[in-house]
C-alpha cells in the first residue's frame, strides 16, 4: 500500500514544472490530488490525463491567485470535488526580475499577492480541513530566499517571507499534529529555468554536484514530507539544490 493512499493533496501552480512533478509524484504514492493553473489549462488536463490512466484521481482547477479569493475558492472546490484535504503544496510562484528602480506598485503587488498573499490565504483555507496528520508544504527558493542575487529584490523578499511564516505556522498548527514545511529548489531544469539557458553554466559551477537537479528530485523531496517520514519535521526548510548553497 502506497504511503499516501485515501489522503487528497492540492498542488497550486501544479500544471507544468515542478508543480506537475509534485502532482505526479503525490498521486503515485497514492493520493488523489488537485492542481491549479492560471492560463496552462491544457497543460493541466494533461497532467490528470496522466494522473487517471495509471489509475489515480485528479482534478484540475482553475485559479489566478492574483485574486484575493482564488486560493480559498481553489481549497473549496478540492473539497468538494475530492472530499477531503490532508495536503496542501503552495507551489505557484511569480519570477520577478529587475533593478529596484524599475519596481512599479503594481508590479511589487502582482509578486506578493502570488509569492506571499496566496500562501497565507491558501494556508488559512486548508487549515480549516486539515486534520491530524495533515501538511502544508511551501516551496521556496535556494536562489532569492537564502542567496540572493542582484536583481531580484522582489523575489527575494517574497521567499524569505516564506521563512517566518512557515516557522510561525509551524508552532500554531503544531499542536493539532499539523506539520508546516518549505522545500528550498536549487538549479532546477524547467521551462523557466533550463539547464541549457544563459546562465546555467554559472548555477552548475556554483553547486557542489556541477549540475542541475531535476524536477522529479524536489517531487520526491515533497512526498518524503508529505508522508510517514515528515511526520516529525516542521517549522523548517529542506535545501534540494545540489550543494548550493553549502
Amino acid at each position: 500500500m502506497s504511503d499516501l493512499t485515501g489522503k487528497v493533496a492540492l498542488v497550486t501552480g501544479g500544471s507544468r514544472g515542478i508543480g506537475a512533478a509534485v502532482a505526479k509524484k503525490l498521486a503515485a504514492q497514492g493520493a488523489a490530488v488537485a492542481v491549479t493553473y492560471v492560463q496552462a489549462a491544457d497543460q493541466a488536463r494533461d497532467v490528470v490525463k496522466e494522473i487517471e490512466a495509471a489509475g489515480g484521481r485528479a482534478v484540475a482547477v482553475e485559479a489566478d491567485l492574483t485574486q484575493p479569493t482564488a486560493a480559498a475558492d481553489a481549497v473549496a472546490q478540492t473539497v468538494r470535488e475530492l472530499g477531503r484535504l490532508d495536503i496542501l503544496v503552495n507551489n505557484a510562484g511569480f519570477l520577478a526580475y529587475g533593478p529596484l528602480e524599475e519596481v512599479t506598485a503594481e508590479y511589487l503587488d502582482r509578486v506578493l499577492a502570488v509569492d506571499v498573499r496566496s500562501v497565507i490565504l491558501a494556508a488559512q483555507a486548508a487549515a480549516a480541513h486539515l486534520g491530524e496528520g495533515g501538511r502544508i508544504i511551501n516551496v521556496g527558493s535556494c536562489f532569492n530566499g537564502r542567496v540572493p542575487g542582484a536583481n531580484f529584490v522582489l523575489q527575494a523578499t517574497a521567499k524569505s517571507a516564506l521563512v517566518g511564516f512557515t516557522k510561525a505556522l509551524a508552532r500554531e498548527l503544531g499542536p493539532r499534529g499539523i506539520t508546516v514545511t518549505t522545500v528550498d529548489p536549487g538549479p532546477i531544469d524547467t521551462d523557466m529555468n533550463p539547464a541549457d539557458g544563459d546562465s546555467a553554466d554559472f548555477q552548475k559551477n556554483l553547486t557542489a554536484l556541477g549540475r542541475f537537479g531535476e524536477a522529479e528530485d524536489i517531487a520526491a523531496s515533497v512526498a518524503f514530507l508529505a508522508g510517514p517520514g515528515g511526520r516529525y519535521i516542521t517549522g523548517t526548510a529542506l535545501a534540494v539544490d545540489g550543494g548550493y548553497t553549502s
